[in-house]
């Protein structure tokens, strides 16, 4: 690292790297290292060359026109530079000495870019993220929660996000995050109570729809640090007492089910998978996720290996042997 010493501090200086001459014209930078002593200096230089070129980096990611990558470069310039970003309000709240270290250091020759305002004095507005388009941001930042699932795991879990975020859409409009009120979420829940009544619907479909609408917005707004007060809480509906669901008998599995040609509309697969269900108490989606080294027809006792390998189980307990026998044996 190249330091020199003006009167008594000891200065990193430096050429600009090529890649970086669109956001800073300058030939040379030269970066105070703010100490007397050559060994403090040579120590700290490598660091503040670092945080120098994710300033640029910042710069490179703030030329645009899109204001959500602008608004997270103006954060990451900010990190860079050593500071928390705040938006204008609050950076117009801090101490003095605070303050005014922000504004001498966007008023500084280190500091030749309009995101040096941006990021340091608040400038960067909030980007407008519509309903909408949160979902499709949710994806992304929601990755931990798809890993380990299969592809037909995946499409599930996506399914009642979009579904709620559609439903929530249709009755307020798609809106921007900053711009919902409590006024949204109850003419929400008031389609949702609507509906329950017209379509003899429990209280779960509307809190599903609930859910996973709220993790949409939550996740994005956290993740994203738009730092929004949503209004997403006491929402839900009392649920009632679960009802119980009734079995079949042995004689209507039998007659019905197993009659000659009662499932002969049912593509072969689809015909297979119920079959199985008979004998086995195996979710569909189990059986139409076996892979061929879990279905053990030649053992001593033919049988089925649930494993979690390509998906995820539903619980630690639903990893387990099945056997097999009579019409779910045939259908394997």
């Amino acid at each position: 690292m190249n330091i020199t010493k003006r009167g008594e501090i000891w200065h990193l200086r430096r050429r600009v790297p090529k890649g970086y001459a669109s956001v800073d014209p300058r030939r040379e930078v030269v970066i105070s290292l703010r100490t007397g002593s050559e060994a403090v200096a040579r120590q700290k230089a490598p660091m503040l060359w670092a945080e120098q070129v994710e300033v640029w980096e910042a710069m490179l990611d703030g030329d645009t026109e899109d204001a959500e990558a602008r608004f997270a470069a103006a954060k990451r310039f900010a990190k860079a530079r050593g500071y928390r970003f705040l938006d204008a309000r609050k950076v117009a709240r801090l101490p003095v000495q605070e303050l005014l270290a922000r504004i001498d250091l966007v008023a500084s020759d280190e500091m030749r870019d309009p995101l040096g305002a941006d990021s340091l004095l608040g400038g960067a507005e909030l980007p407008l993220i519509t309903v909408s388009r949160a979902l499709e941001l949710f994806w992304g930042l929601a990755r931990d929660k798809t890993l380990g699932k299969s592809a037909d795991q995946v499409r599930r879990w996506r399914y009642p996000h979009i579904k709620a975020v559609q439903n929530f859409v249709s009755v307020v409009g798609d809106k921007p995050l900053a711009d919902l009120t409590i006024d949204d979420f109850l003419d929400f829940r008031d389609w949702w109570v609507e509906r329950l009544e017209r379509e003899w619907l429990t209280p779960n479909s509307a809190n599903k729809d609930l859910t996973h609408l709220s993790a949409v917005l939550r996740r994005v707004n956290r993740d994203k640090r738009l730092g929004l007060e949503l209004p997403l809480e006491d929402l839900g509906f009392r649920q009632g007492k679960a009802a119980r669901r009734p079995s079949f008998s042995d004689d209507w599995v039998r007659d019905r089910l197993l009659a000659a040609g009662a499932l002969d509309g049912l593509e072969p697969q689809a015909r297979a998978i119920l079959l199985v269900m008979v004998n086995t108490g195996l979710r569909p989606s189990e059986i139409a996720a076996l892979r061929p080294e879990e279905i053990r027809l030649d053992d001593p006792i033919p049988h089925l290996l649930l494993q979690p390998i390509g998906r995820v189980l539903k619980t630690q307990n639903a990893e387990r042997v099945m056997p097999l026998h009579g019409v779910s044996l045939d259908a394997m």
